[in-house]
C-alpha cells in the first residue's frame, strides 16, 4: 500500500508544464515557422503546446523572448564560425572553405532558429538588432572572400561583397529544401557548395 507521503513525493506538481525550457523554446519556434512569428498568439502555442498560457510564463516573460532566444542561438553560431576562420591558419581560399563548411553545419544544427532569423521583417526592436547581426555577418564573410581573391583561389573581377551574398544565398536557401534524413549528408551539402564556390558549374 502506497503511503501519504510517498504520494506526495511522486504526484506531479499542479500547475508545472511538462517541457523543460529547451523543449518548450523548440515546439514554439517550430510554430513561429509554420505560422509565421507575427500571426502567432500565445493562445496559439499554448494549444500547440497542451499547457495553459500561464503555464509558458513559468519559462519566458513573453514572445518576444522566445523570438530573441531563438534569434540569438542561431546568431551566435554563425558568428562563432566566422571569428574561428578568420583566426585560424591557413590562406584565403582554406578561409573560405572553412567558413562555407561551418556556416553549413551551423545553419543545419540550428535550422529551425535560422530559418526563423531569415524570415524577419525587422518590425521590433528584438528583429531590428537581430538584422543589423545578420547584416555584419555578410560583410564578415566578404572580407573572407575578398581574402580568397588576393591569394588566387576565387576570380578577383567578382566584387567581394556580390560574392559573399551570392554564396551566403547558397547556403541559406537549405532552409527552403534541406530535411534531415532527406537524402543528403551535411557533408554532401558541404562538398557542392564548396565546388560550386570554386568551380562553378562548367564542365
Amino acid at each position: 500500500m502506497t503511503s501519504t507521503s510517498d504520494t506526495k513525493k511522486t504526484a506531479p506538481r499542479r500547475g508545472r508544464p511538462g517541457y523543460d525550457r529547451e523543449t518548450l523554446l523548440s515546439i514554439c519556434v517550430k510554430v513561429f515557422n509554420e505560422r509565421g512569428y507575427e500571426a502567432t498568439s500565445m493562445e496559439a502555442l499554448s494549444e500547440a503546446l497542451g499547457i495553459s498560457k500561464s503555464a509558458i510564463y513559468h519559462h519566458v516573460n513573453s514572445k518576444e523572448e522566445i523570438l530573441e532566444q531563438a534569434l540569438d542561438r542561431a546568431l551566435d553560431s554563425l558568428e562563432l564560425v566566422l571569428e574561428e576562420t578568420l583566426n585560424s591558419e591557413g590562406d584565403g581560399g582554406e578561409h573560405l572553405e572553412r567558413a562555407i563548411r561551418g556556416t553549413v553545419d551551423a545553419l543545419i544544427k540550428q535550422l529551425p532558429s535560422v530559418t526563423l532569423l531569415l524570415r524577419l521583417r525587422g518590425n521590433s526592436e528584438v528583429e531590428e538588432r537581430a538584422l543589423v547581426r545578420r547584416r555584419e555577418l555578410t560583410r564578415t564573410f566578404a572580407q573572407i572572400v575578398e581574402q580568397a581573391q588576393a591569394s588566387g583561389a576565387v576570380r578577383s573581377e567578382i566584387d567581394n561583397r556580390a560574392g559573399a551574398r551570392l554564396i551566403l544565398g547558397m547556403i541559406n536557401s537549405l532552409v527552403d529544401w534541406y530535411r534531415p534524413n532527406g537524402g543528403y549528408s551535411v557533408e554532401d551539402v558541404q562538398n557542392s557548395i564548396v565546388n560550386m564556390t570554386f568551380n562553378g558549374l562548367k564542365a
